[in-house]
């Protein structure tokens, strides 16, 4: 279709029902008069293929109703995926490469819908007619030798490097890692003409790669210069006096922190005090509402970021350094404020009365996670203990605490999921050396308790005095999700019972306790986490259906998530007896807004966390290529089988290196189709070669032993 039928269809498009006469159509395109001729004969053709109509000599389009706008959401050399958004829930579109014109992610498209979604949940199909708006988005490569001409190789685009219209100011080198914007477009995207708008340095180190993902995505590693001015007012070494003395005074009391040993953002405290009806628990949270005031500048920038990003041995923070790893951190033997959760809770676990109060803390010991999990486990030596000994009779009676608290959660029938996380180790050049399980002991579970019961009561509170509020929600998983959990334990050769349209999170943690020993177990938790839906932030308390807790927030790590410190300013207002009328007032258009952002913040970051993560993986298996594994069936799709290994490390075996077949995946889990009869079925052990890597795509390719 050549640009002006292109041109005509879009206009016939805007101008909806009503449609445009062939004068009105020439005027709207702004046609000379001699080209009239030419649009006539492109009517006709356009007519005859059944692209337009023209009743009572007005022009429409033929089908309109198929036809839609859409935002480009993701590009492959060979499809691309677009987002209507139009209805109450997306519709997310698949086209072929060929249908896509050449758009880019973020490119305002219309297109027409030429598929119904399939049987089997598969999107459903269009092809895209023209871009209405153009992204600036910014795309990553590798730099390549075309002859003596240098040009880049897009990672997604497409599979063909593309012309360098302007190499940007650094020198290029092949091998390189860049990103690019579009300086000219074409009809296809091997058309395209770019340039150069950063180099990262070579393509098969994963740090380059990360660096170069974090500015396409626009995740910014570096604060503006008017965040950081004000920032600069507040690298302070302690808290305003005036404002010491009007708060509840807490520095006498034995209150310490338990992170991980290079945490320096640290923005929770407890502490805990055994009585004779059961136990006092307190935690303290680093009052970051009290240093970042709304409209302000650093407040502005924590808003878009929305929550501090992790991965290998970088932070990418919310907040500053002065705020993040000064004046807010609970650095201890110095003062700090805090907004503390002080709770009264019952000796069999039940939170029997909370109270929120602005105070003034001073932490005795930065507590580290490996320590106080030695102490508990009597392994601990002298040096530990003395630098524990002001708080160290408290950790036992924390131990207590936390157990009943964590059996009281598995008699709710929460789902006991056991997620393994990658720790990522780096040498002092950033380059991955070894990637392991990342622990989770005594200690780590105690702090999760803790903070489950401060964000249980900071939503229970909100929820008693209805006052707006940003919580932490987690939906039932959908009938759909529900049946094909069903479907697939039953291809396993599990027994299902009782998971159905209804099922509660209870009948979930059934499955996982009666299938604790088996060798499926490890498969059974991820397609149970699979089955379960996102959770998100909401102004509407609509419960927490993996905690089975009514009320959920999220109130204690304010440094790191933007969801945290919105509800710490709400509830510093309420403490300090603003009306709910007037909470109401201020707070409910605000606290909307905060939700959605932090959810949409929240899923990129985790989406950066995993993409960076593979980088690093790849990295550390580029000097492994050539060794055999042990590992197991991570996942089947018609292109191969994913192992994952022992470490966590998750690669693929491509069918290409596979029996000759014709593959088809059954019940999401099963792959059959082998012409020797061989199927492969998620959670089968096997024993892997590592045969290639790419760093900088982060794949890792096995073949079976």
């Amino acid at each position: 279709m050549n640009k002006q039928k292109t041109t005509i269809l879009t206009t016939l498009y805007k101008a909806g029902e009503s449609g445009l006469t062939r004068k009105e159509l020439a005027k709207a395109l702004e046609l000379p008069k001699k080209s009239e001729k030419k649009l006539d004969n492109d009517l006709a053709e356009m007519k005859k293929f059944g692209d337009v109509t023209n009743k009572k000599g007005v022009w429409r389009l033929k089908d309109s109703d198929k036809y839609f706008e859409a935002t480009v959401t993701r590009v492959t050399p060979r499809s691309g995926f677009m987002s209507d958004e139009s209805g109450d829930v997306p519709i997310e579109y698949f086209v072929r490469g060929r249908d896509m014109k050449g758009a880019i992610p973020g490119d305002l498209v219309l297109a027409k819908k030429t598929a119904e979604a399939d049987i089997d949940h598969k999107n459903p199909e269009a092809v895209v007619f023209a871009v209405l708006r153009e992204s600036d988005q910014l795309m990553t490569g590798v730099i390549v030798a075309e002859g003596n001409r240098l040009m880049v190789m897009p990672d997604k685009l497409c599979d063909e490097p593309l012309f360098i219209a302007k190499p940007g100011s650094k020198p290029l080198k092949v091998g390189e890692k860049v990103a690019f914007s579009i300086k000219k477009r074409g009809e296809r995207h091997f058309d395209h003409t770019v340039t150069i708008e950063d180099a990262f340095g070579s393509a098969e180190d994963a740090k380059s790669s990360a660096e170069a993902y974090m500015l396409v995505n626009g995740l910014h590693t570096e604060f503006p210069d008017e965040v950081l001015g004000e920032a600069a007012k507040l690298d302070i070494d302690e808290p305003d006096a005036d404002e010491t003395a009007r708060r509840l005074d807490l520095r006498g009391e034995p209150i310490f922190t338990i992170d991980g040993a290079d945490t320096k953002d640290i923005d929770d405290a407890v502490s805990i005090t055994k009585t004779n009806s059961g136990y006092k628990l307190g935690v303290h949270i680093a009052d970051v509402s009290h240093y970042v005031k709304k409209g302000s500048k650093i407040d502005e920038e924590a808003f878009q970021r929305g929550t501090s990003i992790y991965y290998a041995d970088r932070v990418v923070p919310m907040l500053p350094k002065e705020l993040s790893n000064g004046i807010c951190s609970l650095n201890p033997n110095v003062d700090r404020l805090a907004f503390s959760c002080l709770m009264d809770i019952s000796a069999d676990g039940k939170l029997m009365s909370y109270r929120f109060e602005k105070s003034v803390i001073r932490s005795r010991v930065k507590g580290v996670y490996s320590e106080v999990n030695a102490i508990l486990d009597g392994t601990a030596g002298d040096e530990i203990k003395e630098k524990y000994s002001r708080v160290i009779e408290r950790i036992p009676v924390m131990w207590e605490l936390a157990e009943i608290l964590g059996k009281n959660r598995m008699d709710r029938d929460a789902p006991d999921i056991d997620t393994q996380e990658s720790k990522i180790i780096t040498d002092e050049n950033g380059i991955c050396i070894d990637v392991k399980v990342r622990g989770r002991g005594v200690a780590e579970r105690i702090i999760e308790e803790f903070m489950l019961m401060a964000n249980n009561a900071a939503a229970a509170l909100a929820m008693k005095e209805k006052f707006p509020f940003v919580y932490r929600v987690h939906e039932a998983p959908t009938v759909e999700k529900l049946t094909l959990l069903n479907e697939t334990l039953t291809a396993l050769g599990i027994n299902p019972e009782g998971i159905g349209e209804k099922s509660t999170a209870g009948d979930l943690a059934r499955i996982l306790r009666e299938n604790k020993d088996s060798d499926k177990y490890i498969v059974i938790n991820r397609i149970v986490l699979r089955t379960m839906m996102k959770a998100r932030y909401s102004e509407e308390p609509l419960g927490h259906y993996g905690l089975v807790m009514p009320e959920y927030a999220h109130f204690t790590s304010p440094i790191r998530r933007y969801a945290d410190l919105s509800i710490h300013r709400i509830l510093t207002d309420y403490v300090y007896a603003l009306s709910i009328e007037k909470l109401n007032k201020k707070y409910t258009k605000f606290a909307a807004e905060a939700a959605m952002q932090a959810s949409n913040t929240e899923l990129s970051a985790v989406h950066c966390e995993r993409e960076c993560e593979n980088f690093y993986m790849a990295e550390y298996m580029k000097k492994h290529v050539g060794e055999e594994f042990d590992g197991f069936v991570s996942g089947v799709s018609p292109s191969g089988v994913f192992v994952a290994l022992e470490n966590t490390v998750e690669g693929m075996v491509p069918v290409t290196r596979m029996p000759l077949g014709e593959y088809e995946v059954q019940h999401g889990v099963i792959l059959t189709g082998a012409a020797n009869g061989q199927v492969f079925t998620v959670g089968d052990k096997v024993r892997v070669k590592c045969v290639s890597v790419n760093v900088n795509g982060g794949f890792i390719d096995f073949e079976f032993i």
